[in-house]
């Protein structure tokens, strides 16, 4: 009985590790990023759009597509910083 009780320990222990930390590292690592994007900052959406973010409110960010195209989203669908490497390799015009 005492065997089986150690190996859900070891188990849980081992799910923790592998699954659960790093989800929790990845997700404050997210909050973090959001925290600090401000106006100019280029950013990727989860939909893969790049664009130059020129307003932020609180939970809406406006982001410039190219010279004419504004649209707005929510912050949290930020997924990551654009690069200028990611501009140069699109000819992006931001």
């Amino acid at each position: 009985m005492q065997s089986m009780i150690i190996l859900y320990v070891v188990l849980f222990a081992i799910m923790y590790v592998f699954f659960i930390l790093p989800k929790s590292r990845q997700q404050k690592a997210q909050n973090k990023f959001l925290t600090e994007i401000k106006k100019g900052d280029q950013v990727v959406t989860q939909a893969g759009i790049v664009g130059r973010i020129t307003k932020i409110e609180d939970l809406v960010v406006e982001l410039q597509l190219d010279s004419k195209s504004f649209i707005k989203i929510l912050k949290s669908s930020i997924s990551r910083e654009g690069s200028e490497s990611l501009r140069d390799k699109y000819q992006l015009e931001l």
